[in-house]
């Protein structure tokens, strides 16, 4: 079997310290070896962070919507299927318990696909489940992550 591995540096700081609940900026950037771009990230604004930054939920669905995406494009250059472009709308649903704990429910992919051949549009249509099947990130959840693609010719 083989063995992949990733690293990403999270950098947190403050001058003033975590003294309360309201007192420290969630605001942190995310860095990885060899990259050449900084993620500015911070929490969701309903848990005090700052809305211009991508917070962790955003960047879980952008994670699976990614690798779904990938493995899409592989399988359909597999399957002969010219795909000119590809544009993908995640949502998600996360609950929250009264121990304030949380998980996401729910996720639905809503990826538009272009591609050159009408007659490939089912074959298209069908690779999404197998890229599902594919993709490591959905691999590694334990909720169910929905599909629901079109199909356009150009």
């Amino acid at each position: 079997m083989k063995q992949h591995y990733y690293q990403t540096v999270t950098h947190w700081t403050s001058l003033e310290g975590t003294v309360n609940y309201r007192s420290y900026s969630r605001n942190h950037t995310i860095t990885a070896p060899d990259k050449v771009n900084v993620i500015l990230a911070s929490s969701d604004p309903s848990f005090m962070g700052d809305s211009t930054r991508y917070n962790p939920e955003e960047l879980f669905l952008a994670s699976l919507s990614s690798c779904h995406m990938l493995w899409y494009l592989h399988l359909c250059t597999v399957h002969k299927i010219v795909v000119t472009d590809y544009r993908d709308r995640a949502e998600g649903t996360m609950e929250e318990n009264e121990e304030g704990q949380g998980r996401f429910t729910a996720v639905t992919l809503f990826p538009a696909v272009t591609v050159k051949d009408r007659n490939m549009i089912s074959k298209a249509l069908a690779l999404h489940k197998e890229a599902n099947a594919m993709c490591f990130i959905a691999n590694s959840c334990n909720l169910k992550i929905s599909h629901q693609p079109k199909i356009a010719v150009g």
